[in-house]
């Protein structure tokens, strides 16, 4: 299933969409993908603007991991992203006494967010930045973050959001490649702040992207698959709007 031109639509028509495929991207990570002990929620608010898809560990006792410590082993994720970015652990210490959020959930512990944009969150400066704040916020208190960004770089992010995310850990700038400009990146926020960002373009298979819980542990997210799913369940008029896919 190739990613489809969303640019071409009027922002309402890709919104039915996008509120469709979070709920696929939640419904397939709680229908096996997430170890038991783990869940996900859709369009939470937690202590920020609201998030698309959250990931949380329940506060319930969990077999122990090895070593003594709480918690629910998980499988170790093998991400093969075109570019791997690692942030120096400094950055990360100075960061966090810049932006202080407290992360919590009624539930269960947030430890992980999923994070599908709209073009509401790029058409003005105000609108990006709050977007990216928010990124910044969850990265800062050890919250694992996936971005999908299925929309080219616009005025206000030239060189796309990861850039702008990338921008408050490191001086080193990041460019998408100019036939790829389409981001999917996935933040694992420890042992060490890395980014595993793949570029894709229109047209393009959608990658699996790694979704982190604990360390290097957590579970690969099917975008194709749900992508698929929900494109299935859109009206024929819709469809027709943005096909062929280029």
């Amino acid at each position: 299933m190739p990613m489809h031109n969303w640019a071409r639509v009027k922002s309402g028509i890709y919104h039915n969409f996008h509120f469709r495929w979070i709920a696929a991207i939640m419904d397939r990570l709680n229908a096996g993908l997430l170890p038991a002990g783990y869940f996900a929620m859709a369009e939470q608010i937690i202590g920020q603007p609201e998030t698309d898809v959250v990931a949380l560990e329940t506060f319930a006792a969990a077999p122990p991991r090895p070593g003594g410590e709480g918690g629910v082993v998980t499988a170790p994720v093998r991400s093969q992203t075109r570019f791997v970015v690692q942030y120096p652990p400094e950055t990360q210490r100075y960061a966090r006494k810049t932006h202080r959020v407290v992360v919590r959930h009624e539930l269960g512990k947030v430890v992980a967010v999923v994070e599908v944009v709209s073009p509401g969150n790029k058409d003005r400066q105000h609108s990006l930045r709050t977007f990216v704040d928010k990124c910044v916020d969850l990265l800062d208190q050890q919250v694992n973050l996936l971005i999908i960004d299925p929309f080219p770089p616009g005025v206000h992010d030239a060189h796309g959001i990861h850039q702008l995310i990338s921008a408050v850990y490191s001086d080193e700038p990041f460019a998408l490649p100019a036939d790829k400009p389409l981001t999917f990146v996935a933040y694992q926020v420890s042992p060490l702040l890395t980014a595993y960002v793949e570029p894709i373009a229109v047209g393009d298979p959608l990658p699996d992207m790694p979704l982190f819980l604990c360390d290097d542990q957590g579970t690969n997210v099917p975008l194709e698959e749900t992508y698929e799913a929900t494109w299935r369940v859109l009206p024929r008029e819709i469809r027709c709007l943005l096909e062929p896919a280029v």
